[in-house]
Parts: structure tokens; C-alpha cells; sequence
């Protein structure tokens, strides 16, 4: 009985955060006539966005957890200036090439380690 209880429990979980999930959106595609993009709150919501995804990979270059912190920490940086450098070569156009360098210098560090 209890198992029957705690599938429903997590049924009705599901259900509760998806149609907060779809609430949210639904709020967001009826403001969004009204919402003025150029903005100063905007403006500093994508300032701090670009901080946060910032921080987040040079801590994960320089104080990895997990399986990335076998890799000496020379190669990851290396391998950040190699994609870095690919991203600057051409910035219109070379995002989708600088991931695929890095992930693929990894891997190939990986492979041959």
C-alpha cells in the first residue's frame, strides 16, 4: 500500500512541477509584447549570465572534480587557448569548431593516456 501511495506521491510531483514549469512559459510568451530587450535590467541579466557561465569554466578548468581532474592542469589550459584560439579566427562563425577542438583534444589526450 505504502508503494501504491508513494507512486501516486510521485505522480502527482511530476504533474505539479510541469505544469508550473508550462505556467511560467505561458507568463513568459504573453509579456513578451511587452518586455523592452534593450533595457538596464536586461541589460544586467546578460551581464551576469556571462559571469556565471565564466566562473563556472574557469573553476572547472583550474579545480576540476571527477575524471577531468586527471588531466594535468597544463593541458587543460592548453587545450582552452587551442579552442579559444579557433573561436577568435573567425567569431562569426566558429563556435560549434572551438567546442569540437576542445572536445576532441580531450578525448584524444583521454584516448592516448
Amino acid at each position: 500500500m505504502n508503494a501504491s501511495l508513494s507512486g501516486w506521491g510521485l505522480w502527482l510531483a511530476l504533474l505539479g512541477a510541469t505544469v508550473g514549469t508550462y505556467i511560467c512559459r505561458a507568463i513568459g510568451v504573453l509579456l513578451s509584447n511587452r518586455i523592452n530587450q534593450d533595457s538596464e535590467i536586461f541589460r544586467w541579466l546578460a551581464a551576469v549570465t556571462y559571469a556565471m557561465v565564466a566562473a563556472l569554466t574557469v573553476r572547472m578548468v583550474l579545480m576540476p572534480i571527477g575524471l577531468l581532474a586527471t588531466v594535468p592542469v597544463w593541458i587543460r589550459i592548453l587545450i582552452c587557448l587551442l579552442s579559444i584560439g579557433v573561436m577568435v579566427s573567425k567569431p562569426t562563425r566558429r563556435l560549434v569548431p572551438a567546442l569540437l577542438t576542445g572536445t576532441l583534444l580531450m578525448l584524444t589526450y583521454g584516448v592516448m593516456r
